[in-house]
């Protein structure tokens, strides 16, 4: 009999229990553990033991094995049903030998079957009643705090974090984002309904450069922008890309107009604390040692004043989902709020308040309804009937299960993706056993293609009401004919008209275009368009309008002309 470490495990919060174990008869062998040297108590108290290592007991030719052999680690634990029945013989055959009534080993044996199930022992029972009883008493009275311990545990996991997080949002608690003005290694907490981010749980960012600029900040309090935060941490333990990493996270926003203009500044800023540092090194100071050594660098006043467009919302949520593993500031729906209203598609959160009656698996009049959501969960698996996989959608209101079955499987197996926008329809189910709403898909479409569907045409305001503007209208047009030329696409099914609204001095006038300039609504033909006629000159309309004669149709498509 030996004891063998646990691979240096140890427990912070050992406790100490005891137990009675009851007789299951008078036999002799029964009684051979009650009546040894080890003493079997009742509980009387629990209590910690403070910090211990954990060793495992190990005795030769006996652990993990019971009578013949019988074993219980294999056999038990693994639930091999067969194997049980095998050693149950074996078992019952080893007792009658030692002169154990049959039906005793029968009845020992179906003890220790029953036991592989799911079985504790009492001293397990009552710590893990213990633990829990105390676990929600502080979820219960200290939310914030007990879920800022929890992430804190789990920062190295960034799953588990962005469970977590869920968590948080599900108790109506307000998780704020890494700031390095606030923000320690670990998750803190701000209020009792706040929790604050921490930096150990940022990708790409180790502790040693944490605490090399949580240092510095304790040492000169807040960092002023920049200029000032390069300058004064270490250079040696922070990167390059541990400051991008903080960047992308919206760790540094304190310190600059936007991430964008912090990015682009990032180079000089370590330029300019580098010197600085070679500066104060070199001693370069006047003879007489008047002159004391430059503090942090400050930035140039040129670039002070200067801010450049920050990034879109898509580039932005992006970094955030990269650096943290989630969507902290943003959702990447909300880009779509307005068509989804237009849509007149249910959000998950109405859904999740229909009558349970309606959802009942035996209806057949269950509501088909319609939902876009974000994919944040994909599993596939097997029917007897075929492959199927199931997305959990979110649309930043509530989630939502959604199942997909046989051939449409096949057919949409391709989007069923993490991060990809979808627009599911199907039957609506409510899972009493999981209490639980979920969607049974009849159809799965990217949102694109639910936006070609439902939306009725395209409109485009081309504004050359400015003098200055107009002057440069022929040129302003080529660019619009060139960018609805590559995103042409006849196909009815999967493409919008565009109606177009054109603006000149003194003048407006309004044309529907014919149908060779029919365009695929792709999100990055929008793009495209907002970043030459603005913003608000392109939208997607779901209504249809007063229809004026179309232009006529040519063989190829027309070319529009400025009117001078």
């Amino acid at each position: 009999m030996g004891w063998k470490p646990l691979g240096g495990f140890v427990e912070d919060e050992t406790i100490g229990l005891a137990a009675r174990l009851p007789l299951e008869s008078d036999e002799p062998q029964s009684r051979i553990g009650v009546e040894s040297d080890i003493l079997w108590d009742v509980i009387e108290s629990i209590r910690p033991l403070g910090r211990m290592e954990v060793f495992d007991l190990t005795i030769p030719k006996h652990h993990n094995f019971i009578a013949n052999d019988f074993i219980a680690h294999n056999c038990m634990g693994k639930k091999k049903p067969e194997e049980m029945a095998k050693q149950r013989e074996t078992f019952e055959q080893g007792a009658l030998a030692r002169g154990i009534d049959g039906q005793l080993a029968s009845h020992v044996f179906d003890l220790m079957e029953y036991f592989s199930g799911y079985g504790f022992n009492r001293s397990h029972s009552a710590a893990y009643a213990l633990v829990s009883y105390q676990t929600l008493w502080l979820k219960a009275h200290y939310p914030a705090a007990f879920m800022a311990a929890v992430l804190s545990a789990d920062m190295d996991n960034t799953d588990k974090v962005v469970t977590l997080i869920d968590e948080c949002r599900t108790m109506k608690l307000r998780v704020e984002p890494p700031a390095i003005n606030r923000s320690d290694y670990h998750f803190t907490i701000a209020d009792d309904k706040t929790v604050v981010y921490g930096l150990g749980a940022v990708k790409g960012v180790g502790e040693s450069a944490i605490e090399a600029m949580l240092e510095a900040r304790r040492a000169g309090g807040s960092f002023r922008d920049l200029w000032d935060f390069c300058g004064r941490i270490d250079l040696q333990r922070v990167n390059r890309r541990v400051l991008e990493s903080l960047i992308r996270a919206g760790a540094l926003d304190e310190l600059g107009p936007n991430r964008a203009t912090l990015m682009a500044h990032l180079p000089l800023a370590l330029k300019a604390a580098e010197q600085s540092r070679n500066t104060r090194a070199a001693g370069q100071v006047d003879l007489f040692g008047v002159m004391e050594p430059s503090g942090p660098p400050t930035r140039d006043p040129q670039l002070a004043r200067e801010t450049l467009a920050d990034w879109e919302d898509e580039q932005r949520l992006q970094g955030e989902k990269e650096t943290l593993g989630l969507y902290l500031t943003g959702h990447p729906i909300d880009r779509y709020e307005d068509e989804l209203k237009a849509m007149g598609g249910a959000r998950i959160a109405r859904l999740l308040e229909t009558d349970r009656e309606l959802g009942r698996r035996d209806r057949r009049d269950r509501e088909k309804r319609t939902v876009v959501g974000l994919v944040v969960s994909v599993r596939h698996g097997k029917t007897q009937r075929g492959r199927m996989g199931s997305v959990v959608l979110d649309d930043r209101t509530g989630r939502i299960e959604a199942t997909v079955f046989s051939e449409l499987y096949e057919q949409a197996r391709h989007l069923l993706v993490a991060d990809q926008i979808l627009s599911i329809t199907g039957a609506l189910n409510f899972d009493e056993f999981r209490d639980a709403w979920s969607l049974r898909a009849d159809s799965v479409r990217t949102f694109e293609e639910a936006r070609a569907t439902a939306a009725d045409h395209l409109l485009l305001t081309l504004d050359l009401s400015d003098p200055s503007v107009h002057a440069r209208g022929l040129e302003r047009v080529e660019e619009l004919r060139a960018v609805l030329l590559a995103h042409r696409d006849t196909a009815r099914e999967t493409s919008l008209p565009i109606r177009l609204i054109y603006r000149r001095p003194g003048a407006v006038g309004e044309l529907m275009l014919g149908s060779a300039w029919r365009v695929r609504p792709a999100d990055a033909l929008l793009k495209q368009l907002r970043q030459l006629l603005g913003a608000e000159s392109v939208r997607v309309s779901y209504e249809r309008p007063v229809q004026p004669a179309p232009i006529s149709e040519l063989q190829s498509p027309p070319r529009l002309r400025a009117v001078s």
